[in-house]
């Protein structure tokens, strides 16, 4: 996926930027980038891989390197960016987050009736932002541009524009999938997916944009360019594993969502009286950890870590590219407290399960050290879809979810039209499913948060909250 961070400031504004961008590490592995601007030098950029290197490494000399009272940065999973644009608009620096479904039909599009060209990557493809970059630039002011090319994209666009008079423009996606927060400072104003990145650096909560409203950042105040919408469908997989736990979105906190998560999933457990016989609750390290505390505090069973990540060297699961290389890192990370396995049986919350490949190694490794049951519970219901709004680092084929591929092999594709019986445990094709997984992840038991159980530990109403990846709903 991605974050970005951007400040406009009175004095410099590169240590702030720099620190900003690197809180958003959690989201992406493959690239980072900074712009800057100042008076005498203009807009400047620089861009690094960050696939086996953090953005901290990459980016240590920027404070000799660049210089600006204004600056914005970015940590993508994708393309690289920001970008420099020289346009009818001007010259500017943007940088992006979400996805562009239609890219193609775009591209096509926009070659047909302008003669203009693209600048190809490998394999003919187009840089997601620069195609942004030619949308917004068929309006003759980058409000109209920006309206156009977010009603044009199939998908999702947050954008953060640096102008060449060092001002920020800020703009939402349509629907709000992501958060934009601003916050003020003494000596300026700064913009960012994540809130707790500008409360580090001393910055205040000042505003969060609202679905597709747009705003204008300067050192001296925020003017608002473009009101916000009146629909909202942010996305609530932020809050079960990609958001920060010190962050809120829309008000609500991501720690806080995760403890009344694993509360709503023991009190379900309870009252069917499968939370029997557990020695002890852990979390899937780290973000299934918080979901587990939840879950240990309401049915009073002790929490422990039988096994601890060792994360000095391999800090990301999902670091390497291939997924039989993150699945080696995964199992490498995992360092054992024997005492808290050998005999025990032990009851597992993680943020989700996808492919299911990392869990069940996972399991063969707590039971290769003398566990004695593995029950397994993930955060949030099946993933039946895979997001078509989001660029998520864990985005897959179909086919690769283990949701899909069980249906497939208990009933083929016509199971496919009965997908909300399968997440649901009191259907016959729902016990079906969970025994089926069982089997395939040697579990004990299995039972997943049910949507109305997601819905209730966000807190904020249904309509507002986009679960596409777990109903298909739009």
């Amino acid at each position: 996926m991605g974050g970005f961070f951007g400040v406009a400031a009175r004095g410099d504004a590169i240590e702030d930027v720099f620190f900003g961008t690197d809180y958003h590490s959690h989201l992406g592995t493959r690239r980072g980038g900074m712009a800057a601007y100042d008076k005498e030098i203009g807009l400047q950029r620089e861009i690094h891989n960050i696939q086996n290197s953090p953005f901290r490494t990459k980016f240590e000399h920027v404070f000799d390197e660049m210089k600006g009272t204004s600056a914005i940065g970015i940590i993508s999973d994708y393309d690289p960016q920001p970008l420099l644009i020289r346009s009818n608009l001007g010259t500017y620096s943007i940088c992006t987050i979400g996805v562009v479904n239609n890219a193609t039909s775009l591209i096509k599009h926009f070659l047909s009736y302008s003669g203009g060209h693209f600048d190809a990557m490998t394999g003919g493809n187009v840089n997601g932002t620069e195609l942004v970059a030619a949308l917004i630039n068929q309006k003759s002011n980058f409000v109209d541009g920006i309206k156009f090319a977010q009603k044009e994209i199939d998908g999702t666009a947050s954008i953060l524009i640096l102008k060449d008079d060092g001002s920020i423009i800020a703009a939402r996606d349509k629907l709000g999938r992501l958060p934009v927060v601003v916050g003020k400072g003494e000596d300026g104003y700064c913009v960012s997916f994540e809130s707790f990145a500008y409360r580090k650096l001393g910055y205040e909560d000042y505003m969060e944009l609202g679905p597709g409203e747009i705003v204008q950042i300067t050192a001296d105040g925020v003017t608002q360019l473009a009101g916000p919408g009146d629909k909202m469908r942010i996305c609530s997989f932020l809050w079960s594993y990609y958001g920060y736990p010190t962050s809120g979105y829309e008000g609500v906190n991501v720690e806080m969502m995760r403890y009344r998560n694993g509360k709503i999933m023991a009190r379900s457990d309870m009252e069917r009286g499968k939370s029997e016989g557990v020695d002890y609750v852990s979390g899937v390290p780290d973000s299934g950890t918080p979901h587990a505390i939840g879950y240990a505090n309401e049915s009073g069973i002790p929490f422990a870590r039988p096994f601890i990540k060792y994360t000095p060297t391999w800090s990301r699961s999902f670091m390497p590219t291939k997924q039989n290389e993150r699945n080696k890192v995964a199992k490498m990370k995992q360092i054992p407290v024997h005492d808290l396995i050998k005999g025990k049986s032990l009851l597992f919350v993680d943020d989700s399960i996808v492919r299911g490949t990392q869990l069940k190694e996972t399991v063969e490794f707590l039971y290769e050290n003398g566990a004695k049951e593995v029950h397994m519970r993930s955060a949030c219901p099946p993933i039946m879809f895979g997001c078509k709004y989001l660029n998520f680092s864990r985005s897959t084929g179909v086919m690769e979810l283990i949701g899909r591929r069980v249906i497939m092999e208990l009933e083929g594709e016509e199971g496919f039209d009965y997908i909300d019986e399968y997440a649901d445990s009191s259907t016959e094709r729902g016990k079906r499913f969970r025994e089926t997984i069982c089997r395939q992840l040697h579990l004990a038991s299995l039972e997943y948060q049910s949507l109305d159980g997601v819905i209730e530990a966000i807190g904020l109403d249904p309509c507002k909250l986009c679960t596409y990846c777990w109903n298909g709903k739009e």
